[in-house]
């Protein structure tokens, strides 16, 4: 077991990377009353065609990915949240673009609880009765998301952006597409990227290492794993160029909402090169738009934006991208503003002063965020699958320098292909208009 000690942060990470390829970190915090766990498969919603760990080329279902991550909870002896419940802790799950995580929180228990998450999560068990009437269960939450504004705008916002990329598709799939699951399908997914070599075991919480790794390690060499066979991910060649200018959703809502997105070429980019990017676009976008900006203050003023008015960079090895809006009574001329600032602030650069106070004050958000078991865990393992390091944010944000961001300004901001707008608006009113 390695110690890796962050003195900046006092913080002290244990890592092990177990004989069966599962890597282990357990993060000891004296004061905290709750542990909190999470086991990820580098695996997500993207991974719809890839090379099987025999070789053979695969297809699945959009949607796989989250239906598999439902079908987890269910085994021969019953339903694994019932045992958490009755071992006081509280489990969940969720899919993302590009991972699946398992996770508990608990005070007590916590052996038991981490003992249930390996086991669970290492015993898949579907039968074609249970898939079926799964698929039931996920049509009625796509169709839930169907009627979220918010939702169909951020999706319409990546259909606009992306011509083949799988992040276009929704998480959850379709409902054509949940249909054409199989169990054998299921199975072919889990045993391609459930293999511990492409999974990652994180702990935080009032723990004894060396005692937690003995249990770990139990558990695991108990178990025998197929051979390592990473799959080999297949994704179709994407242009820098956005799909569509623009995507218009009616939906019954009272109030429009808008979004832009620009489409960012993939980076090239690892380990602490990824960080430094992925820090600089979000802080660019602070100084951009943030709370303090002058541009907020005008848009705010003028009745573009409200409270939902919010702003990120989605950054993956795969993509990314950045996006900007909310709720407004006028979208267009939000669309024009938001053009607006930004070319303004490209063309006039940034005050230092006002990027030195928002280098501090993200770097005070961070070691706040590190008081928080589910932030630490979370973002640790999305960091990781990405070749980056959570504990490395403090010492990048302090060496980000301004003209940094004043190139990423200039080589970032493209409107002219590489920008999508995606409006919601109230049905009926495409008619009108």
């Amino acid at each position: 077991m390695e110690k890796i000690s962050f003195d900046q942060l006092q913080e002290q990470l244990y890592y092990e990377k177990l004989d069966n390829g599962l890597d282990v970190f357990l993060l000891p915090k004296s004061g905290f009353h709750k542990t909190y766990a999470t086991l990820t498969a580098n695996y997500g919603s993207i991974d719809n065609h890839f090379i099987a760990g025999d070789g053979s080329e695969k297809t699945v279902p959009d949607g796989i990915a989250h239906f598999l991550e439902h079908k987890m909870f269910e085994s021969e002896e019953g339903d694994v949240f019932q045992e958490f419940s009755a071992q006081g802790a509280s489990a969940n799950a969720f899919t993302s673009f590009t991972r699946t995580a398992y996770l508990f929180s608990a005070t007590a228990n916590v052996e038991k609880n981490l003992t249930t998450l390996l086991d669970f999560v290492q015993k898949p068990y579907f039968t074609d009765e249970s898939v079926e009437k799964e698929k039931g269960i996920i049509e009625q939450e796509i169709k839930m998301y169907e009627d979220n504004p918010d939702w169909q705008n951020f999706f319409g916002l990546l259909k606009g952006m992306y011509q083949r990329h799988p992040v276009q598709i929704d998480i959850a799939g379709t409902v054509d597409s949940i249909h054409q699951i199989t169990k054998d399908d299921l199975y072919t997914c889990y045993e391609s990227f459930y293999h511990p070599s492409n999974m990652a075991l994180f702990v935080v919480g009032n723990l004894e290492p060396k005692k937690m790794m003995t249990l770990i390690r139990s558990n695991q060499s108990a178990k025998r794993f197929a051979k390592a066979n990473p799959p080999q991910r297949i994704l179709p060649d994407e242009p820098n160029e956005v799909n569509e200018a623009e995507a218009v959703i009616p939906l019954s809502v009272q109030t429009p909402r808008c979004l832009i997105g620009i489409k960012q070429p993939s980076t090239g980019l690892e380990g602490r090169d990824l960080l430094q990017h992925e820090l600089g676009m979000q802080l660019m976008l602070e100084l951009a738009f943030g709370g303090s900006s002058p541009a907020y203050q005008r848009m705010y003023a003028e009745g573009l934006i409200n409270e939902s008015f919010s702003f990120d960079y989605t950054s993956e090895k795969e993509f990314g991208f950045l996006a900007a809006g909310g709720e407004t009574s006028r979208p267009d001329d939000l669309v024009q503003a938001l053009k607006h600032e930004l070319s303004v602030l490209k063309q006039n650069g940034v005050e230092a002063a006002h990027f030195e106070r928002l280098k501090k004050k993200k770097i005070g958000f961070f070691l706040r965020a590190l008081n928080s078991p589910e932030y630490i865990a979370n973002q640790f393992t999305r960091y990781y699958f990405n070749g980056m390091n959570l504990f490395e944010v403090v010492p990048v944000l302090e060496s980000l320098q301004l003209s940094y961001i004043e190139k990423l300004l200039e080589s970032t901001l493209e409107f002219d292909n590489q920008m999508t707008v995606s409006k919601v608006i109230p049905a009926g009113e495409e008619a009108a208009g």
